[in-house]
C-alpha cells in the first residue's frame, strides 16, 4: 500500500518546497502544480520516488503523475502547508522572474485556466448524469420498471439531473473564480445572474432584447451552459483587482464586490454571455457535430481520435478536450466524437496490457502488467499502462494505435452516443445506457473489438527479439530460483 505522506513529502521536496508552490490542484490521477521557479523541478528525483509514475510540463503546470490515490496525496501536501487549490499572496511573487506575454504564454494560461476550470466539476457532473442514466435503465425506454408520469422517474431523470446541470453557470462561477484568484462568491453571483428567475422569464416570454441601465442585452436561456461564464469570469477578475487597488480598506468590505458588480452586470448581458452563447452553439456544430455527421467525416474523425487520445492523455492535453466536451455535454447534448474516443482509446490500454501479460513470461513483468490491467479495468487510471508497459518496451503503441482505432471506427459505424461522463473504467459503459438498448451492445462491440485488436497486435509485434530473450532468461532464472528454493 502507497504511503501517500511519504510520496506527498518527497514531491514537495523535489519540486522545491512549499514555499515554491503558487497553487496546487488534483484531477484524477495526477497532481496540478503551478509553480514560482520552473526550473527547480528535477524529473529523475521524482520519477524515482516509489509511488510516482511519471511526471511533466503541460499547459504552464508542472504534472506529477499518481493514479488514483492522488486525493491522498494531495491532502497529504495540503496539510504539509500548501493553500489548497489557492494561491499565495501576490507580493510573494515580486521578485520572481517574469516570463514575456507572448502566443506560446496566452495559449498556455488559457488551457490552464480552462482545464482547472472544468476538472473540479467532473465529479458533480457524473453524479448528476448517473441518475439520469438510472432512471433510463429502469425508465420506459428499457426495463419499463418506473413509468414516464412516476415521481421515482421524475426525481432521477429530472430533478436530480438538473440539480447538477441547471445550475453549471453558478457552479462554475465559483470554479472558474478560485482557479484565478477572483472571489469564488462573486462568480458565484455572476452565474446567478445569468440564470435568474427575471431572466428565465424573460425567455419564457419570447421577448428577444432586454435592457441593463438603459443598454440593450440579447435575451438567451444561460441554465446549463459553460461559456458565457467562462468569459464573463476572467474580466471580473481584473475588475475586481481594479477596485481593490483604488477603494481604501476601510470601505473595501462593501464597495469592491458592489463596484464589481455593477460593472459586470451590464458587461456579462450586453457582451460577453451571448459571445459566450455563439460561441458554445459554433462549438457544438463543428467540433462535436463530427460525430453526428455519419459517413466518412465522423468516421475519419474518430478513428483519429481514438488512435492518438492516449498520447493526448501522457502529455495532459486531453484535458482540454475533456473540458470542451463536458461543456458542449452540460447543454444536454449528447457526445458522439471525443468522449467516444477517450472511451475506445482506454478500453485499448486495457489491451495493451492484457497482450502484454499473455506474451511475457518473467513472473515479476507478468504480475506487474496483470495489475496495470486490473488497474485500468476496475479504477479507470490508464498511466501505468501508459508507462509500465508502453513507454518500457514501446513497440506496445502499436498496438495501442491499432486496437484504438479498431474501436473508433466500430463505433463510428454504430453512430455511438454518450450520455454520462465517466472515467476510464469498466463502468464507463453506463455511459451509452440512455441512448437505448442497440447503443449499449453497439458500446460493448466497439470496446471488445479494441480490447482483443490491441492484445492481438501487442502480443505478436510488441516486443523486440531482444526483449523477448531477455524476458525469457529473466523467466528462467526465476523457475530455477524457485526450483532451488523447494530442493
Amino acid at each position: 500500500m502507497a504511503d501517500n505522506e511519504q510520496i506527498a513529502k518527497e514531491v514537495l521536496d523535489a519540486i522545491g518546497g512549499k514555499d515554491n508552490v503558487t497553487s496546487i490542484a488534483h484531477c484524477m490521477t495526477r497532481l496540478r502544480i503551478n509553480l514560482k521557479d520552473e526550473s527547480v523541478p528535477d524529473d529523475e528525483k521524482v520519477k524515482a520516488i516509489k509511488g510516482v509514475l511519471g511526471c511533466q510540463w503541460s499547459g504552464g503546470q508542472y504534472q506529477v503523475i499518481i493514479g488514483q490515490n492522488v486525493p491522498k496525496v494531495y491532502d497529504a501536501i495540503v496539510k504539509l502547508g500548501v493553500s489548497a487549490g489557492g494561491s499565495i499572496d501576490e507580493n510573494l511573487d515580486a521578485d520572481a522572474p517574469k516570463e514575456p506575454w507572448n502566443a506560446k504564454r496566452v495559449g498556455k494560461a488559457i488551457l490552464n485556466y480552462l482545464s482547472k476550470s472544468m476538472v473540479q466539476l467532473i465529479p458533480l457532473m457524473m453524479v448528476a448524469a448517473l441518475f439520469r442514466t438510472i432512471a433510463a435503465v429502469f425508465g420506459p425506454s428499457m426495463l419499463n420498471l418506473w413509468a414516464a408520469n412516476s415521481d421515482i422517474y421524475n426525481l432521477f431523470y429530472n430533478w436530480l439531473y438538473d440539480a447538477g446541470f441547471y445550475f453549471m453557470p453558478v457552479v462554475l462561477g465559483w470554479s472558474a473564480a478560485k482557479t484565478l484568484g477572483a472571489s469564488p462568491v462573486l462568480g458565484m453571483m455572476l452565474g446567478g445572474v445569468l440564470i435568474a428567475p427575471e431572466m428565465m422569464t424573460t425567455v419564457s416570454s419570447g421577448a428577444a432584447t432586454t435592457t441593463v441601465y438603459g443598454l440593450p442585452a440579447i435575451v438567451n436561456n444561460y441554465s446549463s451552459t459553460v461559456l458565457p461564464i467562462i468569459l464573463c469570469v476572467p474580466v471580473m477578475w481584473q475588475v475586481e483587482k481594479f477596485f481593490k487597488r483604488v477603494i481604501p480598506d476601510m470601505l473595501s468590505t462593501m464597495f469592491v464586490p458592489f463596484l464589481t458588480m455593477f460593472v459586470m452586470v451590464p458587461v456579462s448581458l450586453c457582451i460577453l454571455a451571448p459571445i459566450g452563447s455563439v460561441l458554445g452553439t459554433l462549438l457544438g456544430n463543428s467540433l462535436f457535430g463530427l460525430g453526428s455527421l455519419g459517413g466518412l467525416p465522423t468516421i475519419i474523425a474518430l478513428v483519429v481520435v481514438a488512435a492518438l487520445w492516449e498520447f493526448l492523455v501522457m502529455t495532459g492535453m486531453h484535458q482540454v478536450l475533456i473540458a470542451l466536451a463536458l461543456a458542449n455535454m452540460a447543454t444536454g447534448t449528447p457526445d458522439a466524437c471525443i468522449m467516444i474516443a477517450g472511451s475506445m482509446a482506454s478500453f485499448a490500454c486495457y489491451g495493451m496490457a492484457l497482450g502484454a501479460f499473455l506474451r511475457l513470461k518473467d513472473p515479476d513483468d507478468k504480475a506487474e502488467n496483470l495489475g496495470f490491467f486490473v488497474s485500468a479495468v476496475v479504477g479507470g487510471v490508464t498511466e501505468p499502462v501508459l508507462y509500465g508497459c508502453g513507454m518500457k518496451y514501446m513497440r506496445p503503441f502499436i498496438g495501442l494505435i491499432a486496437g484504438g482505432a479498431a474501436g473508433g471506427l466500430v463505433a463510428a459505424l454504430f453512430g455511438l452516443k454518450v450520455y454520462v461522463v465517466s472515467n476510464a473504467s469498466i463502468i464507463s459503459l453506463l455511459g451509452f445506457v440512455a441512448g437505448g438498448t442497440w447503443n449499449v451492445i453497439g458500446a460493448v462491440i466497439s470496446m471488445l473489438v479494441a480490447v482483443v485488436v490491441t492484445a492481438a497486435v501487442t502480443y505478436f509485434f510488441g516486443f523486440t527479439k531482444e526483449q523477448l530473450e531477455a524476458d525469457r532468461q529473466a523467466a528462467d532464472a526465476a523457475a530455477a530460483k524457485k526450483a532451488a528454493l523447494k530442493a
